[in-house]
């Protein structure tokens, strides 16, 4: 995805790409954007383009750099995920916090504070980690859904080229016609100049937010939040082994031979049925999902779902999904053995 930090901003400032340099954001380059989905044999997820939370990342700090100039706002963009575990909102899954996808962002502020290189850098361009580490404090960088800000446009962006539903073309109509304008609270929030660049957008990003939702995401996360509980309980892995790289965590797992063996069998998943009772056997989970998905502004307009009906009733039939059936892989394909 490097390539395409060109599409946000001319050039990537020094500031930004000495923070980016730092040993605790070079870790993100070996933390996957897709949750670990990607390890899997399901077609679904073959041939997705390599997508890091480095990727996301520095795109979102350039983004927020783009339509602020703001360093302070740029940096927490940038910082915002520095904290993420191996296979990102697995761990989530693991804390029992899928629904909201927020239990990660604890150790954000307690990372950029107790990094010497992170702080070096902060205190030589005047900032402090108060003025990093809640993103959440800067509505341009992150914003309540479905508003769009950095955040949730750039893995927009980034997973509807990773995914193969849009090219390169396609992604810079949408990223030049955005500008910044004040949402119904009177925040500043990035908007589309015209109705149809926004509703097109609209559109490709309710492809991605199924793709959230799919039967295999959903299956995939848990089976592998199961099998990262299990080391963790069995001391293979620690909670701290899961804040280092995936590459680390996966040859931790392989080096212990029950993991190892559960290791291999997630790998190999390669298809998901439903059925609307529990079967006996196999590997089978009822588990519902967040349903992201984005409600743009356009500028002197107001909300997509407001200015075209057509992605009003899209955006309720997603908001609709029905999560109540089991999903799950017969005892054939669930099996332990290699």
């Amino acid at each position: 995805m490097t390539e395409n930090w060109s599409l946000y901003h001319p050039e990537i400032p020094e500031f930004l790409r000495r923070l980016a340099e730092t040993p605790p954001m070079a870790r993100l380059r070996q933390v996957g954007m897709n949750c670990g989905c990607e390890y899997t044999s399901f077609p679904r997820f073959a041939g997705w383009v390599p997508y890091s939370r480095f990727d996301h990342s520095v795109g979102v700090g350039l983004i927020v750099w783009h339509f602020t100039g703001d360093l302070r706002q740029s940096a927490a963009g940038l910082l915002h995920d520095a904290a993420t575990p191996a296979f990102a909102h697995v761990v989530d899954f693991l804390h029992g916090d899928h629904l909201h996808q927020e239990s990660t962002e604890a150790r954000t502020a307690e990372l950029i504070e107790t990094s010497p290189e992170l702080q070096a850098l902060l205190k030589e361009y005047g900032l402090t980690t108060e003025d990093v580490a809640d993103y959440h404090r800067y509505p341009i960088a992150d914003n309540d859904s479905p508003q769009l800000s950095a955040d949730r446009l750039e893995y927009t962006l980034g997973d509807l080229r990773c995914y193969g539903f849009a090219g390169a073309d396609a992604l810079r109509v949408f990223y030049e016609d955005l500008t910044v304008w004040r949402d119904e609270s009177g925040r500043p929030e990035l908007a589309f100049r015209t109705r149809e660049t926004a509703c097109a957008f609209t559109e490709a990003s309710l492809q991605t937010a199924q793709v959230y939702v799919a039967d295999e995401d959903r299956f995939a996360m848990q089976a592998l939040a199961d099998l990262l509980r299990d080391a963790v309980n069995r001391q293979v892995l620690t909670e701290d082994d899961l804040y280092r790289t995936e590459s680390f965590v996966i040859q931790k797992l392989e080096a212990d031979p029950a993991s190892a063996r559960r290791w291999r069998r997630f790998r190999r998943f390669c298809r998901v049925e439903r059925s609307a009772e529990r079967p006996e056997n196999g590997l089978w989970f009822r588990i519902p999902a967040k349903l992201r998905y984005i409600d743009p502004l356009v500028a002197g307009l107001g909300r997509v779902s407001r200015l075209d009906a057509g992605v009003r009733q899209a955006q309720e039939a997603f908001l609709a999904t029905d999560f109540a059936c089991w999903i799950g892989v017969p005892e054939e394909t669930a099996g332990e053995n290699d």
